[in-house]
């Protein structure tokens, strides 16, 4: 019997369905299939894996997930997606036009506080001033909690675009996390110049040919592998059924400080007297008040996941 080759550590940078490709040390990328009938890898991921035996090709078997820092993922009824893991940031970005949800914005940046990840927020189309202008201050809330909001003309980017944007992801491990028509692939290309074309090879060789594009993929913006940018698939819903409800107002900046206030410990902020979080919805004139349409956000998702643990 054929020798296997020796054990390896590697980098999910693609997957779909029950294969991944995992990269080497050396740089190299092979399509991986994981031991056993369940997939647990994502990309993002560092893995143990075996090369194939000699003469049984070139692909490889993934022996072990090792421990993960984080994992950004969503879940909704049916069940959870996850995007990648061992991330630095999520890049959320957004467009002037079509209008962005600010329920699925909020939702994003639940996420990745409940994973202690450092979230951006980029507002695309800067070029397009009036619907822009609206964008700008319907983030003025964002920038209140001291989320980072960034500017982006992605459809006139230049090189001084591309140079400011690398400032922001230089040395870090950042998910690109976007609906549909907001730039993700433009943002990507701009970054990684034939990126787009680089995801359908993967695709088709995951796929014995077909079309189908990879649910995440993995970019070395540099030479150096140090600035990893992670393409996702657009989303229409973004489920936090993770998440206790009990918890939600501690991943939300704007009412986290006024918790402490609450005269009861168990305080769901929705109707119990002497609660710091409704004062503070209350008082909107002060520097530390919460917007009606956050404190909303937080009323209609505190019902939708507390209808969901029933």
């Amino acid at each position: 019997m054929a020798e296997r080759g020796r054990l390896q550590e590697g980098l999910v940078v693609a997957s779909h369905g029950r294969h991944c490709v995992v990269e080497d040390a050396q740089g190299l990328r092979r399509i991986c299939h994981p031991r056993g009938k369940k997939s647990q890898a994502v990309v993002g991921d560092r893995v143990s894996w075996l090369s194939a035996a000699p003469g049984q090709g070139e692909e490889g078997t993934i022996e072990k997930v090792l421990p993960r820092k984080n994992l950004f993922y969503r879940q909704d009824e049916i069940r959870t997606k996850s995007f990648a893991a061992n991330l630095d940031q999520v890049l959320i970005l957004v467009a002037a036009e079509p209008e962005f949800s600010a329920s699925q914005l909020a939702r994003a940046l639940i996420a990745a506080e409940a994973e202690h990840i450092t979230p951006i927020i980029a507002l695309n189309k800067a070029d397009l001033a009036e619907p822009f202008a609206r964008a700008w201050a319907r983030l003025a809330p964002y920038r209140h909690m001291q989320y980072q909001v960034v500017p982006l003309s992605l459809k006139t980017a230049d090189a001084a675009d591309r140079a400011r944007l690398m400032g922001l992801l230089e040395g870090r491990n950042t998910l690109v996390l976007g609906p549909s028509g907001a730039g993700k692939s433009t943002l990507i290309n701009l970054l990684v110049p034939g990126a787009l074309a680089e995801t359908q090879e993967i695709s088709q060789a995951l796929n014995s040919g077909k079309h189908t594009t990879t649910a995440t993929s993995w970019y070395w913006v540099d030479a150096e592998r140090r600035t990893g940018l992670i393409d996702s698939p657009g989303f229409q819903e973004f489920g936090l059924h993770h998440i206790d409800p009990a918890q939600l107002a501690a991943y939300m900046p704007d009412l986290k400080p006024h918790v402490a206030q609450c005269r009861f410990y168990n305080c769901t902020h929705l109707h119990e007297p002497g609660c710091g979080v409704m004062a503070a919805v209350s008082a909107q004139d002060r520097p530390d008040g919460i917007s009606e349409q956050r404190y909303r956000i937080y009323s209609d998702l505190y019902a939708e996941l507390s209808q969901s643990r029933y």
